[in-house]
């Protein structure tokens, strides 16, 4: 394969194209590449929890008030989800929509400098608002190409495994806060200063990349392809109507309020330490930050593990059912043992995001990219559940409880774990893909261009006299 290569930007949906039938060692490029982004979006991510508590200190502002965070962040997801990304994919292709995240990426960052320099509140969320459009267009490509790029069998795997660097990417934010941020400056504004030159990386890191993007050869899967791989497993739901793709909406809904829950709880994970375990400071507080979100890395790789011999639908409701389990006791609990409860409750969190997602494109067919936008339109629900727990923080005057409110979501996010595993017309359409072997035996036996031309002796006939002219020619 050429690694540095001038393509085109824009291939039709209607025809059908190898990625139909991808194997593994043809997919290890372009999912390499793509994982890059996971990385970029935990990292930001990370780095916006960190900084959430750090707002309120050195600012004056209250919870409630710096959840504006997570609502400028989460709340752009939707626009570049249902919007402007999803518009580019359904009419361009998975590459453009790379290249215009990555790009969007680098402006907010470029704009965050003078906004953390000048103490603008204000001005950090329009530029958080611009790195939100970014990266909510680099998850609506990312996060299906990656369950569609290569053997559809092993989709939730492949999202897992990819999503564990986006852990290792919410790891590494909160130890760069602790320990280059804020490390010998207290809280004081110059605190702040020390986060423009990493802003400033971001931008020159995220452009680098848009070109290395655009050079790159990546397959493009179209809707044809789609089409394909749900006809021949049986489990295609693309004959109905997009409105009745009732699996997608309920997906999309799981989405919004198990996200809602998880960034809440990361968010005011600092403020909930600093609360109940005593002597705990903000930069201690970031670093048990970054144990909870190495707990919720090392889960995806456990998870990503256990789907190798267990249906992925079961991993995503044990894991989705402890989630509930152990999130509950933090509300009562204080010191260490509240603390343990969160760092359990982040490594059972691990596999729901991405699990969601490829279950929740199973059987669609036609409708992949279209329903993408849903479901990772989902994720406004990290601008809506931490405003409520950061008003709930300030009513009650407890973080801890608080923590009431993702309880809340979780359990209603638990209604689609139900769904996938007991109620056939979702059941049945997940199994099926988990024993396709398109991809895996036979590659490309369906691809005029590129099928395997098997001997006839191979096969016990013999050719006929026409063709045996014809192979002499």
């Amino acid at each position: 394969m050429k690694i540095f290569k001038k393509n085109s930007l824009k291939i039709s949906d209607n025809k059908r194209t190898r990625a139909a039938e991808l194997t593994l060692r043809e997919s290890i490029y372009p999912i390499c590449l793509v994982t890059i982004l996971f990385f970029l979006w935990g990292f930001s991510y990370g780095l916006l929890d960190t900084l959430n508590k750090h707002f309120q200190e050195t600012l004056g502002i209250t919870r409630a008030r710096s959840s504006g965070l997570q609502a400028a962040y989460f709340g752009a997801y939707p626009l570049a989800s249902l919007g402007h990304a999803n518009w580019i994919l359904r009419h361009y292709g998975y590459k453009p929509v790379f290249i215009w995240g990555l790009i969007l990426y680098g402006v907010g960052a470029l704009i965050a400098w003078p906004c953390i320099l000048h103490r603008s509140f204000g001005g950090f969320c329009a530029s958080i608002f611009i790195i939100g459009n970014g990266l909510g267009a680099l998850e609506t490509a990312a996060n299906p190409y990656i369950t569609v790029c290569g053997p559809p069998r092993y989709s939730e795997l492949r999202i897992n495994i990819s999503q564990a660097f986006n852990g290792i990417g919410t790891v590494v934010a909160p130890v760069l806060g602790s320990y280059v941020f804020f490390k010998n400056t207290g809280d004081s504004v110059a605190s702040l200063k020390n986060v423009q030159w990493v802003y400033l990386a971001i931008a020159c890191f995220t452009f680098l990349l848009a070109v290395v993007f655009y050079f790159s050869p990546i397959p493009e899967i179209t809707d044809a392809d789609m089409a394909f791989q749900a006809e021949e497993t049986h489990a295609g739901t693309d004959v109905k109507p997009f409105r009745k793709q009732y699996r997608l909406f309920h997906a999309a809904f799981a989405q919004f309020c198990y996200t809602g829950a998880q960034v809440a709880i990361a968010g005011y994970f600092i403020n909930y330490v600093t609360e109940t375990r005593g002597h705990t400071n903000s930069a201690l507080g970031a670093q048990f930050l970054a144990g909870a979100q190495g707990a919720f890395a090392l889960g995806r790789f456990a998870g990503s593990a256990i789907m190798k011999f267990v249906k992925p639908r079961w991993v995503y409701f044990v894991f989705m059912t402890m989630c509930i389990v152990f999130i509950a006791p933090s509300i009562t609990q204080r010191g260490n043992t509240g603390m343990a409860m969160l760092y359990v409750t982040l490594f059972f969190e691990s596999i729901i995001f991405p699990t969601i997602v490829a279950l929740g494109m199973r059987g669609l067919g036609k409708y992949t990219k279209q329903g993408s936008g849903y479901i990772v339109g989902g994720v406004a629900g990290g601008a809506v559940v931490p405003p409520l727990l950061g008003a709930a923080a300030d009513a009650q005057n407890s973080t801890a409880m608080a923590m009431t409110v993702p309880l809340c979501f979780f359990v209603a996010a638990w209604t689609y774990a139900i769904c996938v595993n007991f109620v056939p017309q979702y059941r049945d359409v997940a199994d099926k893909f988990t024993t396709t072997e398109i991809g895996v035996t036979n590659a490309h036996a369906h691809d005029e261009e590129n099928a395997v031309q098997v001997p006839y002796e191979e096969k016990g006939e013999s050719p006929s006299e026409t063709e045996k002219v014809a192979e002499k020619v």
